[in-house]
């Protein structure tokens, strides 16, 4: 049989980064694991339980219901988007100005963010993205021939964008400024401030501010931010928000079902956009999706009051997990942001790349991480050696898809490399 194509591929795709995480399960897959020492994967952001039995009985139900079969208008279900206003009120606080007709569902975040792209830039243009990136924002903006603009972020500055610093990129092609919150790889949560900041300057830019809130219900104290509160409301002012904001100006919100409700199967997502930008946003979203799928909506729509509890218990389990791998982690493991699903850990190694380190973990001691390498320009997988600065240290530990013993007993063989390595420590 033949390898070789008659036609080309398209230079979108050829410049497009392979997806980073199957390079760290090849790594996993030559591990020899034994009854007493099995594979710890700490890489991937997946739900570590499953959805509630009453979210499973009515995704069965719907799943099996003739209704569920047809189309839906591309913005979706209305009782679905009713219900995630309201979930926003309550989320957001009593001031959030959020109805459903400000809300689209999507097959995904992922394909919430491909829209808003296309939606907003045309090749050659340019978007703002912090680095470490997640690094499907990333590929979405090279396939589509819009140049991703490095936002560096660092550890001194717990991995926060500097607004200042963000102020100096944009140029006469920005469109948007594009953050995540709390932040994948990082973890880091931007306080409410912070993100007023980068609200002010990308409304006095006159660019679009598109915020990815998928770990939103992971934020266990506090709201995460007062961007849907009318400027002159207490909350806004007092996070330094002018008293003439209103975020139908400015503000595009991305929102996951996957991690909250722990569906990612399903593949259900959500954008908060102002009404005036809906209707370009649905010709996107009618070539990519026609509609958003019809069962976990109908499953969803009349369970989101009902199923407040089980999310709020799914993010203290989380935040207990960050607590337990804090306090468990070797003393030569510095954690330099943690929030979401994530912790971002700068290893003890002198002068040896992650890329290196996470190879040698998942390969020798059985655990599964994701070097920053992979949320940067270097996303390919391929090893570099030595590393060049303090920067290229940092790993990803994702506490969510593990339970407590398992976090001990990474944070257990992550000392035992320390003797096993025979690298110099610092």
């Amino acid at each position: 049989m033949s390898g070789v194509l008659s036609f080309r591929i398209s230079e979108g795709i050829k410049n497009t980064g392979k997806p980073p995480i199957p390079q760290a399960y090849e790594w996993g897959a030559t591990y020899q694991p034994t009854e007493g020492r099995p594979l710890l994967d700490m890489s991937q952001g997946v739900p570590g339980v499953p959805p509630p039995p009453i979210l499973l009985e009515a995704l069965g139900k719907a799943s099996s219901s003739t209704g569920s079969c047809g189309y839906l208008p591309n913005e979706g279900v209305t009782s679905l988007r009713e219900a995630m206003a309201g979930e926003m009120k309550i989320r957001y606080g009593a001031d959030t100005d959020v109805t459903y007709r400000d809300i689209a569902i999507t097959a995904g975040c992922n394909l919430a963010f491909v829209a808003v792209a296309i939606t907003l830039a045309d090749a050659g243009d340019e978007v703002i993205l912090p680095i470490p990136w997640y690094f499907n924002h990333e590929m979405t903006l090279t396939m589509l021939g819009i140049k991703p603009v490095l936002l560096q972020t660092c550890a001194k500055d717990g991995f926060l964008p500097s607004p200042e610093r963000c102020a100096e990129l944009i140029t006469s092609k920005t469109k948007a400024i594009v953050l995540c919150t709390p932040n994948n790889p990082t973890g880091a949560i931007y306080p409410p401030s912070h993100l007023a900041s980068f609200a002010k300057l990308a409304r006095d830019k006159n660019i679009a501010l598109v915020l990815d809130e998928t770990y939103r219900d992971f934020i266990t104290t506090g709201v995460p931010h007062h961007l849907f509160a009318p400027g002159s409301s207490p909350p806004a002012a007092a996070s330094g928000l002018p008293a003439d904001w209103a975020w139908r100006t400015t503000l595009i919100h991305l929102f996951s079902f996957s991690k909250s409700y722990c569906i990612p199967g399903h593949r259900l997502g959500l954008v908060c956009a102002p009404p005036a930008l809906l209707p370009a946003l649905n010709t996107a979203l009618d070539s990519l999706q026609i509609c958003a799928p019809r069962p976990p909506q109908a499953a969803l729509a009349p369970l989101v009051p009902t199923l407040r509890a089980f999310v709020r218990e799914t993010a203290e389990a989380v935040a207990h997990r960050h607590t337990l791998f804090k306090k468990s982690l070797p003393a030569r493991w510095t954690i330099g942001s943690q929030g979401g699903y994530y912790a971002f850990v700068r290893h003890p190694f002198a002068g040896v790349h992650a890329d290196e380190v996470c190879k040698r973990l998942a390969v020798e001691m059985g655990v599964v991480t994701l070097p920053a390498g992979f949320f940067g320009p270097r996303g390919d997988g391929a090893v570099e050696a030595p590393v060049r600065s303090d920067e290229e240290r940092w790993i990803r530990f994702s506490v969510a898809n593990v339970d407590d013993r398992k976090v001990e007993l990474v944070c257990e063989r992550l000392a035992e490399s320390e003797q096993v390595f025979g690298w110099r420590l610092n």
